[in-house]
């Protein structure tokens, strides 16, 4: 929440994508808020010719932005304007910014929660960023200044997917003299964003970076909103998480995540058996096997059987896997290399 780009846009870290896997398909509530997201900033574009026009910039905000004076003393007449000010951004950069992180960790939460659960709980999310925010803005006399942003919101999803997703791994790209790739844990990638955030924040109040106007207290606010409604998921029993559907015709109860009727989870229990494709090089072989769900190569293991010329494989995530690959009968105690695990694709690279 901020009238300059906010979550990301910082730290030189740009996240591309994730590898969590989603189980219940695409994330339409997701896309469907960004493109709220967009098309509230076309609208705002067109209405101050692209920001051009100061006192239609001012007006704007100040009528739909969150402007913790009119919060503080006049809730909950005032309460409107915390969802609007949601929907609102300051320039592309502030926009784009904030919709890649909305893109990239959004899916998995609404994932977790269902559509309807999520759609509230980021909502709530949003509120709790604006009120840290307003009531520090409120003590130290920045109350007329309008908040704007859907960063405090995402903020919280940030925190929701540290607290659900520990073992997953963000595809990322710094720009540090010159862009680069690399695969960063989620317990590094987050915390490190979370504790810059806050350093901003202490740093706004002590020099010259307080006139950047970057609502840091926001995104504080819809972090720690975002670890507690984790939390309390995880802790909560699968009865009140999901709820089960009607019986189908064949007597089975599928168990629907939320009132949207989605898709039951897959159980861990459940086993995958599945033929690996098996390659030759000149000094090594390849076992490639599809398994969707696993979080990296760490939760895959493999060893070669001498006595039936196979490669067992053993996997768990989402789904357990228990498959064999079987090398040429030319095969002479191969040894198992290393395993690599991408976008459900495991690699097993044996030397011959």
């Amino acid at each position: 929440m901020s009238p300059h780009p906010t979550i990301g846009l910082r730290t030189n870290m740009f996240p591309i994508h994730d590898d969590t896997e989603r189980v219940h398909g695409r994330p339409y509530l997701n896309y469907g808020m960004i493109a709220i997201n967009v098309i509230v900033f076309i609208w705002e574009a067109s209405a101050t010719s692209f920001f051009s026009d100061v006192r239609a910039v001012e007006q704007m905000f100040m009528t739909y932005g969150a402007v913790p004076d009119r919060l503080v003393n006049d809730f909950p007449a005032s309460a409107p304007t915390i969802l609007t000010s949601m929907f609102m951004h300051a320039g592309i950069a502030h926009i784009v910014g904030n919709m890649i992180f909305l893109f990239v960790f959004g899916d998995n939460i609404e994932d977790k929660f269902g559509r309807i659960k999520y759609i509230l709980i980021y909502v709530g999310w949003g509120v709790a960023a604006a009120l840290a925010h307003s009531a520090f803005a409120v003590s130290t006399g920045g109350g007329q200044i309008p908040a704007v942003g859907a960063s405090g919101a995402i903020s919280g999803v940030l925190g929701a997917y540290m607290v659900m997703f520990p073992r997953a791994k963000i595809f990322t790209v710094i720009a540090a003299f010159f862009l680069y790739t690399v695969r960063i844990p989620v317990l590094i990638y987050i915390p490190l964003w979370f504790a810059m955030q806050v350093i901003f924040a202490v740093i706004g109040q002590l020099g010259p970076a307080g006139g950047s106007g970057v609502a840091y207290l926001a995104h504080v606010g819809g972090f720690v909103a975002g670890v507690a409604a984790g939390l309390v998921w995880r802790i909560l029993p699968n009865s009140i998480k999901y709820r089960e559907g009607i019986a189908t015709a064949g007597g089975a109860k599928p168990v629907f995540r939320g009132p949207m009727f989605r898709k039951a989870r897959p159980r861990i229990e459940d086993v995958v058996t599945a033929a690996p494709e098996v390659i030759e090089g000149p000094d090594y072989y390849e076992v490639i096997a599809e398994m969707r769900g696993v979080s990296d190569a760490s939760d895959i293991s493999a060893i070669y059987d001498a006595g039936s010329r196979q490669v067992r494989i053993v996997a768990s995530g989402t789904r357990k896997y228990e498959m064999s690959a079987r090398l040429p009968a030319t095969a002479a105690n191969p040894v198992v290399k290393y395993i690599q695990y991408l976008n459900g694709i495991a690699r097993i690279r044996l030397t011959k």
